[in-house]
């Protein structure tokens, strides 16, 4: 669970506050023939109770459920209990413990719902409102609203608010592009224009330590008398204190012949266009010796790399490889491999994996999908062995979410759109245009991608939202062959949509880079230029990783940040397709009734 969340639980007493300090009687008063009964019993007496009552008693049986520990059917109690029937206090009392319980879940949505009180009671006692104001900011960031989440707890912050709130506003805070940073700069008051010039030296500083160390120290300097002077977030305190630990010396192996010769030199050329271009800028740059790992020996090569110096491994490339160290105890440097291994899970000790992985926008797509407020999805995948893992990563994901899958197809990618989509919508029995069915998850190259939206229409299903994998792009724009994928939305990495993902090429991680590489007419190539990129990025913030595991770097191909087991995690910018051009996703979310939060990306 997220260390932000933490501080919630020593909040268990607030109602018998809100008692206290509510005007009118409080629940004891009212409900004096329920005292000492079990939450089933209260449940079973709700039945045959009037409205009020039943409703009283269902919330106080959702506090005994809560105690107990069986936290979900807490929730579900007092998340589905008519609230109209309550009355002022325990309205105040539900919307804290729904906003609690969805939290300790991670159920950004509900908790939001929770917090909607806040607009609706104007006189709230100043413990509830704070509280639950802090609960709306750590909502908004687990919805992906980091904006709207780091404004609404720095807002707290200045309100004097007693929560420890550092660490709190630093998670979203850290996540902001430069475009939304200077958004918040125009606020033009000391406590937001601190915290905006602290998420810019972070994201300036790069993999250099000492970088990082000397520009927080001119910080705080600027900023003697601000909250994150007198105690850094975690995080950048974590960092500061790796200061000596830099990279100076990586150790590349890649192939130089065989079937993956041509994907390690597009990857290499990117790696040594940000290496050159680091240097240029004056940063700190790490010595880079190359290895041929086409034999495979894997031993060889480590104890070559370890007598030359190197600190670092980046590699190997090969699928196999990877397999054989993902199952060792450890490795004999640290390792961050350019591929993902086969076995569900890695466990060598301090080996990092990193890869174009469309798993990962599978798993995105389910997440973006119910954060949408979707629940019955269907399916169109590919009939071969890489769609059906695809899938599983989207079917995972999407059922542990608690999505229902109406409809799969498995289509042939040479067959017939028509055909393949028909089935799927009369995959259950049902008739054309399953009204069950909201939301459609594609996986299909353009030449299919395209027939997809005007067969929905012919099929009376033009209204079904549709969620794409990056294949559905060809990587440059085609406004007239791509008009038919209108309002599908898909996700890329930046650097192939830059106006969605940044608001412009100027915005673009890694700019200067991008601007050198991107002089081909092969998005294919551009994309492995740009996992290059981020593969050296990511190696010279190794001793970084390991020391943070939620570190995140803003990298060309995603936002990147290492899972538990060591591989790395791409989330990746969404867009829609409109005028049959890549725009920005400004849909999804935005119907969340919160109050008068604003939801800016």
């Amino acid at each position: 669970m997220p260390k932000s969340l933490r501080s919630l639980f020593g909040l268990a007493l607030i109602a018998i506050l809100l008692a206290g300090c509510a005007s009118g009687p409080g629940p004891s008063d009212t409900r004096p023939a329920t005292q000492g009964l079990s939450a089933s019993e209260l449940l079973d007496k709700a039945q045959d109770q009037p409205a009020t009552q039943a409703a009283q008693s269902r919330l106080q049986a959702a506090h005994i459920l809560s105690r107990q520990g069986d936290d979900e059917q807490a929730l579900d109690i007092a998340r589905d209990l008519d609230v109209s029937q309550l009355k002022r206090e325990d309205r105040i009392d539900r919307a804290l413990l729904v906003s609690d319980l969805s939290l300790r879940k991670e159920d950004g949505r509900s908790a939001l719902a929770a917090t909607q009180i806040l607009g609706d009671i104007d006189d709230m006692p100043r413990d509830a409102q704070q509280t639950l104001r802090h609960r709306r900011g750590l909502a908004l960031t687990l919805v992906g609203k980091s904006r709207a989440a780091a404004e609404s707890l720095i807002e707290l912050q200045r309100d004097e608010a007693p929560f420890e709130l550092n660490d709190d506003i630093w998670t979203p805070l850290s996540r902001l592009s430069e475009t939304a940073l200077d958004r918040m700069e125009d606020q033009d008051d000391s406590l937001t224009q601190g915290w905006v010039d602290l998420a810019r030296l972070y994201r300036q500083s790069g993999g250099d330590m000492s970088r990082l160390t000397a520009a927080l120290d001119d910080w705080r300097s600027d900023y003697a008398n601000h909250p994150a002077a007198r105690r850094l977030p975690s995080d950048l305190a974590a960092l500061k204190d790796l200061r000596g630990n830099d990279v100076k010396h990586i150790a590349i192996f890649l192939p130089e012949s065989g079937p993956l010769a041509n994907v390690a030199k597009a990857i290499k050329k990117g790696f040594e266009a940000r290496h050159m271009d680091a240097l240029n800028q004056g940063e700190q740059t790490p010595q880079l010796t190359y290895y041929d790992s086409s034999a495979g020996n894997l031993e060889a090569l480590y104890a070559q790399a370890t007598m030359d110096g190197a600190q670092v491994v980046l590699g190997p490339l090969d699928k196999d490889l990877v397999s054989q160290l993902e199952q060792r105890d450890g490795v004999a440097l640290p390792t961050l491999a350019l591929n993902y291994g086969e076995h569900d899970r890695n466990q060598a000790d301090e080996l990092f994996q990193y890869g174009l992985s469309a798993e990962d926008e599978a798993r995105q797509a389910a997440k973006r999908a119910r954060m949408d407020g979707h629940h019955e999805a269907a399916a169109l995948i590919p009939d071969n062995a890489w769609g059906e893992r695809v899938f599983k990563a989207f079917r995972t994901d999407w059922e542990d979410q608690e999505g229902e899958l109406d409809a799969v197809v498995h289509y042939d990618p040479k067959g017939s759109v028509s055909e393949a989509t028909k089935r799927l919508l009369d995959a259950d029995g049902k008739r054309s245009g399953n009204e069950d069915i909201d939301m459609l998850f594609l996986v299909a190259l353009p030449s299919y991608a395209r027939q997809v939206p005007p067969t929905l229409d012919y099929y009376y299903a033009s209204d079904l939202p549709v969620y794409a994998t990056s294949q559905v792009y060809s990587g440059q724009p085609q406004p007239r062959s791509d008009h038919d994928l209108n309002d599908v939305m898909f996700m890329d990495i930046p650097w192939l949509i830059p106006d969605a993902a940044a608001g412009g090429e100027e915005a673009l991680p890694f700019y200067s880079t991008y601007r050198e590489l991107d002089t081909q007419d092969d998005p294919s190539l551009l994309k492995l230029n740009a996992m290059g990129v981020d593969a050296y990025e990511l190696a010279r913030r190794l001793p970084m990783i390991q020391a943070l595991h939620s570190l995140e770097v803003f990298g060309a191909t995603g936002t990147l940040q290492a899972r538990d087991d060591g591989r790395i995690q791409r989330t990746l910018p969404w867009a829609q397709f409109q005028s049959g051009v890549p725009a920005p996703l400004l849909t999804g979310g935005a119907d969340l009734d919160i109050g008068n939060v604003t939801l800016d990306p």
